[in-house]
């Protein structure tokens, strides 16, 4: 009677045993030596396809899995991976050989890692593939030029190319982020294209790529190839019912003639493609040793200007607006000059530039405001207290709300901001930043005046002006050369000169050189107010300090300040800055 009692007790113990392993969430199979299954749960029975809820999937991996446990007597573990359509598992499997009542026994037991999986391919990709275009970081593309320099066979050469699209910080202001990064997207397939096994294209930043071309048999064939890639980005891109144009400077480095380094050949491809930006941009060029010589040179201006910045050499000339029928001053630009280690005076093109670039210009901006402040008394002294003041901001300045919110709180502190006028070129109006919708009206408010510089020479169009709500316009140099002699600038004069009037602003004549010019001006058009050396070359603070100061004297000094034909110094454009 006991031992049916026990004997009921074991089969319940061993049907409830059976029914947990059943509902265990892990999947278990146990299997003999012959590789029959002796016990499947119902989540095993899942993950191989054995109830019919999903195909069955390719039995060989595991099979061999779990011949290798039984051969060596230790476990395995595996990964398998399950695909039902697009839809995929990850098992991790443990396969573990054991004896039992002298049988030899195979237990398997599988976690679901799918989770994980995803996790981990996600950080991968993540680490070594660009998310927007799909490509290989930077690393990858290192770490392949790497293989190729340590594993190469002797005599094999590679091309690395660095390619960095044009004008994109004007595409994406103008067009909006959201078309700036589907043109990357599909710039990268146009550039993608033709590329063999062995090539590799990489983005390693913004709107730069890296491309390896392995192998190649002469700089001949690399050129080739890249300008056949330059000639397929020159058809549009159709992006948001927009037509985008976009074009690419390349500078490129073979090894072994231009380095045995990855970082040398990056380094000398970037310096021969900043020759081509600085060219006219939308080529490609190979690297050479005197574009070295040039990255050094640049490099040492870089060094200087930072130190120049930080020593506080920079200083301020200020150049008349003139009324050209009455001669009086209407109002002064700032511009900004740099002294260099001796105390020369240099002009803005040799910095302003480089300044933008390195992210200096909005301390430049800064300074020639401090100056002016400063200053201000002797100003007034000079030019009289009703002149305006002119002061540039370039366009990727005038495109950042935080520097123009901080700058226009530093004209409100000055304590007489209706006395400034902004100078800005006219593609700060026409991207599509909201500098007219959003940052103008906090330089409104304070009554600052904006003015557009160098208008001509930019993304100019009438029907662009007639959207621009501006004060001033200065007409750029070029226009103004010999205008009595070209009856093509003059017809252009006229339209530009009708429409500012219709529009309420007023119209400046830039880089008045000669009598010829202005007497053109005076007798042709309607236009009051002019600038440039026939009338007052730039005066620096020193110059002020040293004039009378009795306002009247001063002002006529200024007014009267023309160089003779002879020692007029030449005029040079920068950056709407004047020589």
């Amino acid at each position: 009677m006991n031992d049916n009692r026990y004997s009921g007790a074991s089969e319940a113990e061993l049907g409830f045993l059976k029914e947990i392993v059943r509902m265990l969430p892990a999947g278990l199979t146990v299997q003999d030596a012959q590789g029959e299954l002796l016990l499947v749960n119902d989540a095993a029975a899942a993950q191989l396809g054995m109830d019919g809820s999903r195909p069955s999937p390719d039995p060989t991996p595991r099979r061999e899995a779990c011949q290798r446990a039984l051969r060596s007597g230790e476990a395995v573990i595996s990964e398998e991976a399950l695909h039902d359509g697009a839809a995929r598992q990850v098992l991790l499997t443990t396969h573990r050989p054991v004896q039992l009542a002298g049988r030899e026994l195979l237990i398997s037991a599988s976690a679901d890692i799918t989770e994980q999986k995803n996790f981990e391919d996600q950080l991968f990709r993540s680490a070594y593939f660009d998310e927007l275009t799909g490509l290989p970081s930077r690393r990858v593309i290192e770490h392949r030029a790497d293989s190729l320099l340590a594993h190469g066979r002797a005599g094999e050469r590679f091309a690395l190319a660095f390619l960095d699209v044009d004008n994109f910080k004007h595409i994406n202001d103008y067009y909006g982020h959201v078309v700036g990064d589907a043109l990357l997207a599909e710039l990268s397939k146009r550039l993608g294209r033709d590329l063999r096994d062995s090539d590799m294209l990489s983005r390693i930043s913004g709107d730069e790529f890296l491309l390896l071309l392995s192998p190649i048999q002469s700089q001949e064939e690399v050129a080739e190839f890249m300008q056949s890639t330059l000639e397929r980005l020159t058809a549009p891109f159709f992006i948001d019912n927009s037509e985008v144009f976009a074009s690419t400077s390349v500078g490129v480095s073979l090894y072994p003639d231009h380095g045995s380094s990855f970082e040398t050949l990056r380094q000398n491809a970037d310096i021969a493609m900043y020759r081509v930006k600085n060219n006219g941009k939308g080529s490609a060029a190979f690297f050479d040793t005197g574009m070295e010589r040039e990255a050094l040179a640049r490099m040492k201006i870089e060094q200087s200007l930072r130190l120049a910045i930080l020593e506080k050499r920079f200083c301020c000339a200020f150049q008349s607006k003139v009324d050209i029928r009455t001669q009086a001053v209407q109002g002064i630009e700032a511009l900004v000059r740099l002294r260099d280690d001796e105390g020369v005076i240099q002009a803005p093109g040799s910095f302003i530039n480089l300044a933008g670039e390195l992210g200096l210009i909005d301390e430049l901006t800064h300074l020639v405001l401090a100056e002016i402040v400063k200053s201000i008394d002797l100003i007034n002294e000079t030019f009289g207290a009703e002149a305006t003041i002119s002061i540039n901001v370039a366009a990727k300045q005038a495109g950042n709300p935080e520097f123009m919110r901080t700058f226009a709180q530093a004209l409100d502190e000055t304590g007489f901001p209706q006395r400034f006028m902004i100078e800005v070129t006219e593609d700060a109006f026409v991207a599509k930043n909201h500098f007219q919708a959003e940052i103008l009206p906090m330089f409104r408010k304070l009554g600052v005046g904006i003015s557009i510089d160098d208008f001509g020479t930019g993304y100019s169009s009438l029907s662009a002006l007639a959207d621009i709500t501006a004060d001033e316009i200065k007409i750029d140099r070029s226009f103004i050369t010999d205008i009595h002699k070209r009856p093509r600038s003059q017809g252009i004069l006229r339209a530009i000169e009708s429409l500012s009037e219709a529009l309420g602003m007023t119209v400046i004549a830039e880089g008045i050189e000669s009598y010829e010019e202005l007497a053109y001006l005076q007798a042709a058009t309607k236009i009051r107010y002019a600038q440039g050396y026939y009338f007052a070359r730039p005066i620096f603070l020193e110059e002020l300090k040293l004039a009378t100061p009795t306002s009247s004297e001063a002002r006529a000094s200024v007014a009267n300040s023309r160089p003779t034909q002879q020692n007029r110094p030449a005029y040079s454009r920068a950056n709407g800055y004047r020589r």
